[in-house]
Order: structure tokens, then C-alpha cells, then sequence
């Protein structure tokens, strides 16, 4: 059976003309004919069996057929590495909101029965009840999740509020309050304590610190006593130095305590050391990876690099041609033609392993970490299907 444009871009949720660039590049097996483009099930389903395309998945209510005892939403949900934390201690979620293709397509192939939204404008707190598969009546006990970062960064232009993903943060803070949940966790760079915002109180002046103090304002304002830190992530076993901000509120008087460190870099309190990469990756050493290339211009100055090093391990000559003008610039540039240590943790885990500034290659191979060895350093079991490319 022939599949004309229009029905085959109806099977991948994408416009004709996309639909039509895919047929001509021959990304999808098709024929021209009479001015047309075509293609047969067969061929189409051998596309999407690739795996690098992902069809976004359509919105679903919950279909868990018994309320777990702990009621659990989860936001801005991603590949779901706080959903499998939160599930190790017992508070597996109903739902996750997340807008991301990929990250949908993650969601899905690896939870059969949780409810799924999208876009967070779009959702009343009584459709986000009805497909978390819960009555108007019925206690959330805990809402979590980590709003996206980019607005609050220390590595980005810190708008804040200005910036539409820190109004996402905003909405977030809305459905708190008509949801009303036992907990609230909020996750977020550490960028978020110093970020500046306008306040009611402020005369029009931006204030350090502004979002911060909004957010914790407003859940104290809706019944929450709240406590907020800046955690390190290798103080509580992850094999990675990644410092993110985490707000804890609870409904009533009673503060939760703050989280109590299992591990130090030292051995300190007689907790155990830091885990390092080693701990989280050397088993799976040999196994077949995925991972993007080094670039060309750069990879051979990665040959001079030994475990641990970075651009300062070259000759004070090499490291001004590897480096061009940056080698002028201030601080301490660690992150440039930077080689992981395997009796280290990890450096935290950035989008591209491979961004001059930032570089995660691995400890003696001649490539930057794979996906599986990032899924081992973030907390994800062997088994977790992530979908879409590499990137």
C-alpha cells in the first residue's frame, strides 16, 4: 500500500514539507512519481524503527489502577533521573509534565502506566488532577521536579523572570499553590540564590537574590515552612561534583530538617570518601559505546594529554596555539582540553561533553564520555531506554 505526504506526516506528527524533505533526502525509502512523493507502511515503519526519529507521544491519563500510599506528581520531568531517586525511596509519581519530544519518548518507554502532559500553560490544576488519575478530593502528598535552569544559570545571561523559562518557574509556583501538596521540592542551579529579580518591594531595582527570595516568599505565603541549601551531589554518593539548589516546603509550622551529607571528600565524620568515575563506570569499560567525535581541529592536541590533565599539562608554546585567544583570558580555565580522572569524581555533567570551555573526555580513550557512562554518573540503571539521537 502507497503512502502519499499528507499520511505519512500524519503517522510522524510533523508538517508536509518536512515530511516531503524526508522522502526526497531518502531519509525515509520513497519513489517520485507524477510529481509525488511515496512510500509503502513497510519503509515507514523501518524509519521509525531506527530509532533516530521520535514521534512525539500524544498526553495520557495515569493508568495506574491502585493509589500508591505516597500521591506524587512529578514537573518538568526529563529524562526522569529525579522520578528514579524519588522511586528508590518509595515515591514512585501518578504523572510527569514535560514538553520535550525526546524526553517524552523517554518517559513512555519506560513507565507503561504514568500519566503524561505537556506544555505547563496549558494544564488547570483539574486536568492535571484528572490525568494524574485522582479526584478534586483526594491529598497530594508530594509535587517535585527541577524547572529548567537555563534562565537562572551562572553560565547563562541570568534574566530571570525576564526570560520566559523563568516564568515557567513562575507557573510552577502557581499550581503549587492551587494543588496544595504535603511537600513541595524545587531543584535548581546554584545560580538561583543570585539571581537578580524585581520585586514589589523594590522600587523597580533588580535585587540579588530576588528570585530566590520570590519563591520562598510565596510558598510561605501559601502555609509552607520552607528550608532551601546549596547541595553537592558527591556528598550524597553520586560519583559527580554537582552543586544544585534544592527548596524543601512542607504544609504547617514544622521546618524540614536539611539533608544530611552520606559521603566527604575526606573521609570526614567518618563518612565514606567521595565516589569517584572509577566506581561508576570501569565495569563497563569495553562494552559498546555512544558517544559524538572530538573534533578534528582539536583531537590531536587530546593525544598530549594524560589522565587528569588539561591545557596546562601541554608546553607553555603548545598550550597558546591550542588554546589561540582564550589563553589570554582570566580564571583558571580548567574545563579547556579537559581529561577526566578516573580516581576523581566527575566534573558536573554538562549538554555537550565535547564544548571547548567544558570538556569531559574520558580518562585514556580518545573520545568524550558516552551516554552510558553519563546515565552511570547521573543515577540511571543500565536498563533505561533513552530515545531520540545522541545528542
Amino acid at each position: 500500500m502507497k503512502l502519499g505526504v499528507e499520511e505519512v506526516s500524519k503517522v510522524l506528527k510533523i508538517s508536509e514539507q518536512y515530511t516531503r524533505r524526508l522522502m526526497k533526502l531518502g531519509k525515509i525509502n520513497s519513489v517520485y512519481e507524477n510529481r509525488k512523493w511515496y512510500t509503502t507502511k513497510g519503509e515507514l515503519e523501518n524509519f521509525i524503527k531506527k530509532g533516530d526519529y521520535v514521534i512525539y507521544p500524544d498526553d495520557r491519563v495515569s493508568k495506574v489502577k491502585r493509589l500508591p500510599k505516597i500521591i506524587a506528581l512529578s514537573f518538568f520531568s526529563g529524562g526522569m533521573g529525579l522520578d528514579i531517586g524519588m522511586e528508590n525511596v518509595g515515591i514512585k509519581p501518578l504523572l510527569a509534565c514535560e514538553i520535550n519530544k525526546d524526553a517524552r519518548a523517554t518517559i513512555v518507554s519506560n513507565n507503561h502506566e504514568i500519566g503524561l502532559i505537556g506544555d505547563i500553560w496549558e494544564y488547570t490544576p483539574e486536568k492535571i488532577r484528572e490525568f494524574a488519575g485522582i479526584t478534586k478530593k483526594q491529598k497530594i502528598d508530594i509535587i517535585f521536579g527541577g524547572p529548567p535552569c537555563q534562565a537562572f544559570s551562572t553560565a547563562g545571561n541570568r534574566k530571570g523572570f525576564e526570560d520566559s523559562r523563568g516564568n515557567v518557574f513562575i507557573r510552577y509556583l502557581d499550581l503549587i499553590e492551587s494543588l496544595k501538596p504535603t511537600y513541595v521540592v524545587i531543584e535548581n542551579v546554584r545560580g538561583l540564590q543570585t539571581t537578580e529579580a524585581i520585586l514589589d518591594d523594590t522600587n523597580g531595582k533588580a535585587v540579588k537574590g530576588g528570585v530566590l527570595h520570590y519563591a520562598v516568599t510565596r510558598l510561605e505565603k501559601a502555609g509552607y515552612t520552607v528550608s532551601f541549601d546549596l547541595y553537592n551531589a558527591a556528598n550524597f554518593g553520586a560519583p559527580q561534583k554537582r552543586e544544585r539548589f534544592v527548596i524543601i516546603g512542607k504544609k504547617g509550622n514544622k521546618k524540614v530538617p536539611y539533608l544530611t551529607p552520606t559521603n566527604s571528600e575526606t573521609g570526614l565524620f567518618n563518612l565514606p570518601k567521595w565516589k569517584t568515575l572509577s566506581d561508576a563506570i570501569m565495569d563497563i569499560q569495553g562494552n559498546k559505546m555512544s558517544y559524538i567525535e572530538i573534533p578534528k581541529s582539536r583531537i590531536e592536541w587530546f593525544k598530549k594529554i594524560p589522565e587528569g590533565g588539561n591545557w596546562r599539562s601541554l608546553s607553555e608554546e603548545e598550550q597558546k596555539l591550542a588554546m589561540g585567544k582564550k589563553y589570554f583570558m582570566g580564571g583558571g580555565k580548567t574545563g579547556f582540553y579537559r581529561r577526566l580522572s578516573f580516581s576523581q569524581p566527575s566534573p558536573t555533567l554538562v549538554t555537550v561533553p565535547i564544548m571547548p570551555a567544558t570538556d569531559l573526555i574520558h580518562p585514556t580513550e580518545l573520545r568524550p564520555l558516552s551516554v552510558e557512562e553519563y546515565a552511570r554518573i547521573q543515577g540511571f540503571p543500565d536498563n533505561w531506554i533513552f530515545r531520540g539521537t545522541i545528542m
